[in-house]
């Protein structure tokens, strides 16, 4: 993927956020929090190069008029905290984007998105992971790990297929 193919789809994501605060602000809907994950915090972050337009974020408890916003948004994935594989830390390791007046927009640290990718170790993740890996904390990834397992709000079956595969991910990756 070129360089400028990459600005292309940061400016397409950015733009859209911003299209989502004018219509915050239009609709007089007080200022949210925002906690992006997945491709999308990956390319606001600039932490990966791997191209992709999908908006994922953690649902936090928003009300149903914020619909009118995550419209915006158009192809979208709002996921719930209890099937996500996130740390109840998640919000304190998170990148605030500052670019924004109106919507407080975060992206996840770069391990905190790592271990969510755990579950699914698909080829695009694992591209992801080798991005991403050499500049993190390792330690921090076996604590957000700990932290994710002793989660009892965590469905089961997410809990069960993430530990299946840490042991593969702890090869890949010396962690």
């Amino acid at each position: 993927m070129g360089v400028l193919a990459l600005v292309d789809i940061f400016n397409e994501i950015y733009e859209v956020i911003k299209d989502a605060e004018t219509v915050a602000k239009a609709f007089n809907i007080q200022p949210f929090d925002i906690y992006f994950l997945g491709g999308s915090a990956c390319i606001l972050g600039k932490y990966t190069t791997r191209a992709t337009k999908d908006i994922d974020f953690i649902d936090i408890g928003y009300s149903a008029s914020l619909g009118k916003v995550f419209a915006i948004f158009k192809d979208y994935d709002m996921l719930e905290y209890e099937s996500t594989l996130l740390s109840p830390k998640f919000k304190e390791r998170a990148k605030k984007i500052n670019d924004f007046e109106y919507l407080n927009v975060y992206v996840l640290s770069k391990e905190d998105i790592i271990v969510s990718k755990v579950i699914r170790l698909e080829q695009k993740d694992i591209e992801d992971i080798n991005t991403m890996i050499e500049s993190c904390d390792k330690q921090l990834i076996l604590s957000i790990i700990d932290e994710v397992i002793s989660r009892n709000d965590l469905f089961d079956s997410k809990k069960q297929g993430f530990i299946a595969n840490l042991s593969k991910f702890k090869e890949l990756y010396n962690v």
